[in-house]
């Protein structure tokens, strides 16, 4: 008897109804490599849902939230954060001011009006900065921001379950600054004994400050077991410059 249904097909996720397991999702072969479902739904409750499977939201305006899981996971270990002499001269600089969780609606916003090489329109859509707005005054999502003189310059969001840290979308207008607002979470990453932060695309920026991928089993493991950590205070961290500086890669 025929088969009617196309060979790559995509489960609709209904409202309460759990995502499926990572196990099935799209293949390196297939159209769209680590989606794993759609749906409307992207609540509070749905994000942390998704963050503890290893599974983010990724899609444009006038998509369905398109929901993935690739295999493997980019991830940056903060003790492999390349910090070099014009990073390390920029963070020594007594003008910018680096702070956590003081102004994460800016700097979402910036990360969505961001040009991106290679890339027309942006993935922050409003549903999107909505949500995550939301999950920030949960206490979930977080930022970390480089200030001067008094203005927002550059800076970063991302979304912690206990110790399980993942890195969303980050902007700069001046040199060096959405590095400096990594570098202050690589930081408090080490104070804490973080040991990898999530980045959910490959990018060969990211692979240029010390990123590698990992095998999705391993990336789970580590979630599972870092999200039952007790969480960061993020709005009470700075920068920890002696942390930064005892690494390796530190030029």
């Amino acid at each position: 008897m025929p088969h009617d249904e196309p060979p790559y097909a995509l489960p609709w996720i209904q409202d309460h109804e759990a995502l499926p397991p990572v196990t099935q999702t799209w293949g390196a072969n297939s159209p769209a490599p680590g989606l794993l479902a759609a749906g409307h739904e992207l609540t509070v409750t749905r994000l942390l849902e998704s963050y503890s499977h290893g599974i983010f939201p990724w899609f444009s305006v006038d998509q369905p939230i398109l929901w993935w899981s690739p295999d493997p996971r980019m991830v940056l270990r903060p003790q492999g954060l390349r910090i070099t002499r014009s990073l390390a001269k920029t963070l020594r600089n007594a003008h910018y001011e680096v702070r956590l969780d003081t102004a994460f609606a800016e700097v979402i916003a910036a990360c969505g009006s961001a040009p991106r090489d290679g890339q027309n329109g942006t993935w922050i859509v409003p549903e999107m900065v909505a949500a995550y707005e939301n999950l920030h005054r949960q206490g979930y999502a977080h930022s970390a921001e480089v200030w001067l003189d008094g203005q927002l310059v550059a800076g970063l969001y991302f979304v912690a379950l206990g110790h399980a840290v993942f890195g969303e979308s980050m902007f700069t207008t001046i040199p060096n600054g959405s590095k400096m607002a990594l570098a202050c979470l690589v930081s408090v990453c080490l104070e804490h004994g973080i040991p990898m932060i999530a980045c959910q695309q490959n990018t060969r920026h990211l692979a240029s400050l010390g990123a590698r991928e990992m095998a999705r089993t391993e990336f789970m493991e580590g979630i599972t077991r870092e999200r039952q950590q007790s969480p960061v205070d993020w709005a009470l961290q700075s920068l920890y410059w002696d942390s930064l500086m005892a690494l390796d890669n530190c030029a």
